[in-house]
């Protein structure tokens, strides 16, 4: 009877768990989009990120999308340009011989303005490269789009510091931006919310923080002019906007970086990235070995250490391994309970009649008891406390002092100040503290009260 229970039970648990394996090994169900197909930003993203530069000269609007990508190569760059401000021309460009960054960072030191505008606001920076690697062909579009936006409002205009040009490429009506002298290149500064005209994603404004206006600048057409740029070779960047792609001047290119280039292809190098992860599954794939090194960087950079086996002093996990290696699993219950345990420990031992003291009476046996096997429990217990707290501090050694003490006999006096001195702080009395008072004078069990040991002149009848 019992058996055809069991198995008719064993049936219905098998039956019941049938459908749930099924589910747990069925194939997901398709999506519309696989993740490396879907865009990284929505167009309403991209003209918010694209609005404070989208009416930059050509060229330099291409160098600012291919520094973009080296995010903290922009902050090397910003540093040392700060710190070398008188720096220009021939001693400008010799100067950076000595820097590893990659060319286009390199570049935008001869725009200091625009160099500190990427290091001051770099979430931005780093969400325009990662749009500029995943959606090179969108983003280029989504200028041309803010272009004919800024026209169409009448704010878009040649005039002393630009031309602005209309040309087709490749089938497709585009504007170009120049400077109107190729010697001298004007950085402009504006308004979106006023060159673009009525602004239509209102979930998404124009990014634009407000320290990016000079102070006292006063704005002609949403416009601001500053000091013209003598960038010189520095300007070497192009758009080829019929294909959706940036390109190289070539002999400006080698003139500024005292190279000896023949290709007018853009390419990014992972090598300059540093440890800045790529965010879109296509970038990944991509550069996955460099992004690879990358993640190994951050794991390092973020306090992990092998002699904790892979787990840093930030993890949970290696703190625990580095206080049970020193001190027993009371590491895992945490070093700040440690001396309330001890404590209690000391209690319930008082409480308990010991058969270890040799002693004729129920009562003194179970002091003495008591003692003998509170010294011994709370010392380890306190030298797990102590390495759980200071991972192997001198107050794991002064309780492995005092555990040997216990351990090796003698009278009841000398097994109550083992234990005392093996308390750790608890309710405001300390270790050091408890011990003298619980002294070995009268032979006394110690009692323990809620603020650690507490001795008297001998035991309590």
């Amino acid at each position: 009877m019992k058996f055809t229970s069991i198995v008719s039970c064993t049936l219905a648990g098998a039956i019941a768990l049938a459908p749930m394996a099924r589910a747990q090994t069925a194939p997901p169900a398709p999506t519309a989009q696989s993740p490396s197909s879907a865009p990284v930003f929505k167009q309403e993203e991209l003209d918010s990120l694209l609005a404070p530069i989208a009416l930059y000269p050509d060229a330099l609007l291409s160098q600012m999308l291919m520094a973009s990508t080296y995010p903290l190569e922009i902050v090397e760059a910003a540093r040392w340009r700060k710190a070398n401000p008188s720096l220009k021309d021939t001693a400008l460009t010799d100067a950076l011989q000595q820097q590893p960054w990659d060319e286009s960072v390199k570049s935008l030191t001869a725009f200091p303005e625009v160099l500190d505008r990427m290091n001051q606001d770099l979430s931005w920076t780093q969400k325009l490269g990662d749009a500029f690697l995943g959606q090179q062909a969108q983003v280029l579009a989504t200028v041309q789009t803010l272009r004919q936006r800024a026209q169409a409002s009448g704010n878009l205009k040649s005039n002393e510091q630009q031309k602005v040009e209309a040309q087709t490429q490749e089938g497709k009506q585009v504007i170009i931006i120049e400077p109107a002298n190729p010697q001298i290149v004007y950085v402009p500064t504006y308004q979106p919310t006023v060159v673009y005209g009525a602004w239509p994603y209102p979930a998404y404004p124009p990014y634009y923080p407000p320290y990016w206006t000079p102070v006292g600048a006063a704005f002609v057409g949403g416009f601001f002019w500053g000091v013209g740029i003598a960038a010189g070779a520095a300007l070497w960047g192009g758009c080829n906007w019929g294909h959706g792609s940036v390109n190289v001047n070539v002999n400006r290119y080698n003139s500024f970086n005292h190279t000896n280039i023949n290709s007018n292809n853009w390419n990014h190098n992972s090598n300059h990235r540093g440890a800045v992860p790529y965010r879109d599954a296509n970038s990944r794939q991509q550069y996955g070995k460099n992004d690879r090194q990358a993640a190994q960087s951050r794991e390092q950079f973020r306090g992990r250490d092998d002699s904790l086996g892979g787990k840093g002093l930030n993890d949970r996990a290696g703190l625990s391994d580095t206080a049970n290696k020193g001190a027993g699993k009371a590491g895992e219950r945490g070093g700040d309970r440690a001396g309330a345990g001890a404590g209690k420990a000391a209690d319930r031992a008082g409480d308990r009649p010991g058969a270890g003291a040799g002693a004729s009476t129920r009562e003194a046996g179970g002091r003495d008891g008591a003692a003998n096997r509170g010294g011994s429990d709370m010392s380890n217990r306190a030298s797990a406390g102590a390495g759980s707290r200071d991972l192997g501090g001198s107050a794991s050694n002064r309780a492995s002092a005092d555990r040997s003490g216990a351990f090796s006999g003698g009278n009841g006096g000398q097994t109550r100040a083992a234990a005392d001195r093996g308390h750790s702080s608890v309710g405001g009395s300390s270790a050091r503290s408890s011990a003298p008072r619980g002294g070995a004078s009268s032979g006394g069990a110690a009692r323990s009260g809620g603020g650690g040991a507490r001795g008297g002149g001998g035991g309590r009848r």
